[in-house]
């Protein structure tokens, strides 16, 4: 792994980072082991204080994490900033809730002579986090804070690109108390990964990342036995039906399609539109996406960020060039882009038929997939027609009738008349090609921790 910060505004590359030796992994396994079993057995109000701490310095220093987000990986400033809060929420929301979360179940048995059952939840050991680039704090916090709270240890390999940003999150904790050892950042090469989940004191790995890695980090990790939960890929259905606002529903496409530069798993990227208002809707997402602005990240004025790297530009081109082999019709909409720095422009295609295998791609930045559906059914049938099961949106002024295709959607997140936003008190988390397992909430915090039964039974009991 080249670990390296590079602007994607200059692709100057600014400072790089050295990999980790065995050695230092093998020091941060055994500072993480000791550390938990101290961590353990600390209440849950301490923990607290620490996931409080860590909240109250995101929102003290907002602009300071904020720019170096912005730096390594491109993001507008004004949404680094939502990303900080949202991370500092995230903190506060563990805080609050994690005693409550994980206090001990009396379960209800058949014949209460025969025992009294209690399921306790207890912390396993070190989790392997695995992050990556599009949120550089908000992946991280969304695993350390469950997990920390919970009282397990976590190692952080963060994206190659954001050095920096994996650094300062360690720094964040350290600031906030967090005993030394249980949150580590290390620069991991690619066989430390192994390295790290056959050894027995770690318990899991947690990664958000493409299907791909999905596929390599599943194995690993089930060849050694370990528990791992997947945040992959999707290419979630933005549904507008025939008796939506269209207007509204047309601005909040452009939005969801097109923040953080179209880099998110839960974007907006097949818009299906039901015929009756297909023309009408377009007229206004083209409008839309026309008063977008590309430029410096740091401007308030800029709407539209760079990718987070010119081989991120690259590769979606190559996809784009690859579908329009398979029949996709693809138009440039909006303002040209700057040609200096990462910049893409934004695209819409169409002709995604169903002998098209680009209609299964994930396209990850400014490429909108556009459908015309014949009705409801049809809308349905398309948003189903995928491999990924991340998230989606229905658009309709009836919210019954939104409940009702929203249950038909196979996905693990639907969202309607809004485009879906995470939320520090939602779960978040995928079904089929888009991984399996659930972060935030409740789910999110029993992820990593050992269900255990506890059942105290009359010594004179039948069997």
């Amino acid at each position: 792994m080249a670990y390296a910060t590079t602007n994607p505004l200059t692709g100057e590359v600014l400072k790089t980072f050295p990999n980790a030796t065995d050695e230092e992994v093998q020091a941060a396994l055994s500072e993480a082991h000791a550390a938990f079993e101290s961590w353990r057995d600390t209440p849950f109000a301490e923990r607290a204080k620490i996931m409080n701490a860590a909240a109250a310095i995101l929102r003290r220093d907002i602009d300071k994490y904020a720019r170096l987000g912005t730096l390594e990986m491109g993001k507008l400033f004004t949404e680094s900033k939502l990303e900080i809060i949202l991370s500092a929420e995230i903190f506060e929301y563990y805080a609050k809730y994690a005693e409550e979360l994980l206090k001990p179940e009396t379960l209800p048995v058949a014949n209460p002579a025969e025992g009294k059952a209690t399921l306790v939840h207890e912390p396993l050991g070190i989790v392997l986090a695995i992050e990556p680039w599009n949120f550089p704090f908000y992946q991280v916090v969304r695993i350390i804070a469950p997990q920390l709270s919970a009282g397990n240890a976590v190692l952080l390999k963060h994206a190659s690109n954001l050095p920096q940003c994996a650094a300062i999150c360690e720094d964040l904790m350290n600031e906030a108390g967090l005993p030394k050892g249980l949150f580590r950042n290390l620069y991991l090469a690619r066989p430390h990964t192994e390295m790290i989940l056959n050894d027995p004191r770690v318990c899991g790995v947690a990664l958000t990342g493409s299907e791909g890695a999905g596929v390599i980090i599943a194995g690993t990790a089930g060849k050694a036995l370990k528990k791992a939960t997947m945040e992959l890929g999707g290419a979630d259905a933005f549904i507008v039906l025939d008796d939506a606002d269209v207007e509204k529903a047309a601005k909040w496409a452009v939005m969801g399609r097109h923040w953080n530069a179209g880099q998110v798993c839960v974007s907006a990227k097949r818009i299906i539109v039901a015929d009756a208002v297909y023309d009408r809707f377009l007229e206004i997402y083209r409008k839309g996406v026309s008063e977008l602005k590309a430029g410096d990240p740091m401007d308030p004025s800029t709407s539209l960020a760079p990718l987070c790297s010119q081989g991120a530009a690259d590769d979606l081109r190559k996809q784009v060039e690859e579908a329009k082999k398979h029949g996709a019709k693809v138009e440039a909409i909006g303002a040209p882009v700057p040609t200096k720095g990462s910049f893409f422009q934004p695209l819409l295609m169409t002709n995604l038929h169903e002998n098209n295998g680009a209609r299964h791609w994930e396209f990850f930045g400014p490429v909108t997939q556009l459908y015309r559906a014949k009705d409801e059914a049809d809308a349905i049938r398309i948003a189903n027609d995928s491999p990924y099961g991340l998230g989606g949106a229905v658009f309709t002024k009836d919210e019954s009738r939104g409940a009702r295709v929203a249950s038909k959607i196979r996905t693990g997140m639907v969202y309607i008349n809004h485009p879906l936003i995470p939320k520090a008190d939602l779960p978040f988390g995928g079904i089929a090609r888009s991984g399996y397992g659930r972060e935030l909430v409740g789910l999110g915090i029993k992820e990593f921790v050992n269900h255990k039964l506890i059942n105290i039974v009359d010594i004179d009991a039948p069997i």
